[in-house]
């Protein structure tokens, strides 16, 4: 008998589900008491399941079936589109949704991945909201300089300030919720011994990528959308690109980069032998981006602070 798939599709208020290869649909409320009747329905027939990323509203679900010991990935609903379209489906309701989420994962068989639990998913969110103040100051950074109004530049600078006192707040609570767990100040600490790399985005990397440490080099770097991907036909061939990924790991990185490539000196040597054999400064860039991950993989791997090399 083939392996039993179900699909979910999640809304604000709902779950529909669908099993392949049976056929079988119904629908739950995304509640608790919704969810664990998902769980009760699912939990003897042992199958894996595929959940489109909704906005955040599929993380309570997939927690609380990967709690329950169900194979939990969550899907990306771009691709999940793209297959759709593949397979001629221009209709688009939430019933039909889960159908196509349920034969996407069935077609594709998509790497699981751990689910974090409720402190990671905090810290992430803290994370998250920290990285939006710090755009939102930038913007209004970038206003002012526009501003001929001595009015408006007074009322950009009081925003400003709200907006600097709040990035300190998260970053106290920040800094709280670190302390509350020992491996992850250790994990810092190993993190932050990379010159380049500082506290911000060692905290992101702990968040968002607790993969990290766990993958060889190519999987890591295909995480993160920092392994490269070609375009080729016959005799035609194509640049490289980056992309996909977790893109808030990936800009991370890339400021992390930009700073190893001028302090690390390791990694200041790699991006200096690049441009000098004529390579572009954006695709050195990437290339100091990818090496740093691969350093930092390996030092979570093996549970070793920085180690420079000789020159």
């Amino acid at each position: 008998m083939d392996a039993m798939v179900v699909g979910i599709d999640v809304s604000k208020d709902r779950l529909d589900v669908a099993v392949r290869p049976t056929g079988e649909s119904f629908a739950f409320k995304r509640t608790a008491a919704g969810i664990d009747d998902l769980v009760a329905r699912l939990k003897d027939r042992s199958p894996a399941v595929a959940i489109e990323a909704t906005g955040g509203f599929e993380a309570v679900v997939a927690a609380g079936l990967a709690g329950a010991g169900l194979p939990v990935v969550v899907v990306n609903p771009a691709q999940v589109r793209a297959f759709a379209r593949a397979l001629g489906k221009r209709a688009k309701t939430d019933p039909i949704d889960a159908v196509v989420i349920a034969h996407f994962a069935e077609a594709t068989k998509p790497q699981l991945r751990q689910i974090p639990d409720e402190m990671t998913r905090l810290l992430a969110e803290l994370v998250a909201r920290r990285r939006q103040i710090v755009d939102m100051i930038a913007a209004e950074g970038q206003r002012a300089g526009r501003m001929s109004d001595h009015r408006l530049t007074r009322s950009i600078g009081r925003l400003r300030k709200a907006l600097e006192k709040e990035l300190d707040e998260l970053d106290r609570l920040i800094d709280d919720h670190m302390r509350g767990s020992a491996v992850w100040v250790e994990t810092e600490k190993l993190l932050v011994s990379v010159p380049g790399v500082g506290k911000t985005i060692a905290r992101t990397l702990i968040a968002e990528l607790p993969e990290l440490g766990s993958l060889d080099r190519r999987q890591i770097a295909a995480l993160v959308g920092l392994a490269p991907w070609t375009r080729q036909s016959g005799q035609w061939r194509g640049k490289s690109f980056i992309g996909g990924g977790r893109k808030s790991v990936r800009s991370s990185l890339f400021v992390g980069a930009m700073v190893a490539a001028r302090y690390n000196p390791q990694l200041k040597r790699f991006r200096d032998r690049l441009v000098a054999a004529g390579k572009p400064k954006l695709l050195a860039l990437v290339a100091v981006a990818r090496k740093l991950i691969t350093i930092l993989n390996a030092i979570l791997r093996d549970r070793r602070q920085w180690q420079p090399l000789a020159a």
